[in-house]
């Protein structure tokens, strides 16, 4: 560490949990704000989450994983919805 600085408290550290919950809640409410980084992450989780998922979804998410920037952002909904869910 260098002379004078030290870890804030409040720094925030990603852990994949919380990364993926603030893209599900960001998918929730702003999902034209993903990037096609998110959108992918987003969709590769719902993807595998077979038994919990529907075909709906799991078709929802191999399309936005094909076509990132195609996604609707009703259909980002639905996946950000199910990814909070996950638990």
């Amino acid at each position: 560490m260098f002379k004078g600085l030290s870890p804030m408290s409040h720094d925030h550290v990603s852990h994949p949990h919380s990364s993926m919950r603030e893209v599900a809640q960001k998918a929730t409410h702003s999902s034209k704000l993903l990037t096609k980084e998110e959108i992918i992450l987003l969709a590769e989780h719902v993807a595998k989450r077979v038994g919990s998922t529907t075909e709906e979804e799991r078709e929802i998410a191999k399309k936005a994983i094909r076509n990132p920037e195609g996604a609707e952002s009703h259909d980002l909904s639905k996946l950000g919805e199910r990814a909070l869910q996950d638990r």
